[in-house]
């Protein structure tokens, strides 16, 4: 019996030295010991968090209600700045637009270099053909004269035209404006 014991004794004692070593290796993958080959990680860590953050998909914070119900009037999206690398921003995109250094507005694309855009009764209307737009849900009364869009540029709106048209930014804006799309 005694030697049965020893042998359960050896038995918890492997055991519980395989935990203590995993919880060691737990904490030091936390908190490792500082040395060279620790601050080459982070500073790779940091480099890499830069570029994916700083150029590739940028933190937006949605504050206002210029593309409801699209996106609620706060929250939260990243700018995928990859979505015209090999493409051209189409009819129906939502885009990230640059305003000002760091001020960035969610608008959506409603016509191209060349097309005439025109609000008529709170419709919208392209190259005389009024547009079928489900995601407006806000009726709007809203009246412009038509406008060409120049070459190099489009015409860019929010979804949520009930606001008054004073306080709705939207109209032509380079191309190069164009930072990306969100991403969700």
């Amino acid at each position: 019996m005694n030697e049965k014991h020893g042998i359960v004794y050896r038995i918890f004692h492997l055991h519980r030295s395989d935990d203590d070593t995993m919880a060691a290796s737990v904490a030091e993958f936390f908190v490792p010991k500082f040395n060279r080959w620790v601050l080459l990680r982070m500073l790779a860590v940091a480099a890499g968090a830069l570029v994916v953050f700083g150029w590739l998909l940028i933190p937006c914070v949605i504050d206002g209600e210029s593309m409801m119900p699209t996106f609620p009037s706060s929250g939260f999206t990243f700018c995928w700045t990859g979505r015209y690398w090999f493409s051209s921003p189409r009819r129906g995109d939502i885009v990230v637009v640059k305003y000002v250094d760091k001020v960035f507005f969610l608008k959506r694309i409603v016509g191209l270099p060349g097309d005439v855009v025109q609000f008529r009764r709170g419709r919208l209307y392209v190259n005389r053909v009024r547009q079928r737009e489900p995601y407006v849900r806000y009726v709007s009364d809203w009246n412009t004269k038509p406008v060409i869009v120049s070459p190099g540029h489009c015409f860019v709106v929010g979804d949520n035209r009930s606001q008054y048209i004073e306080r709705h930014r939207f109209g032509q804006i380079r191309m190069s404006r164009i930072v990306g799309a969100p991403l969700f």
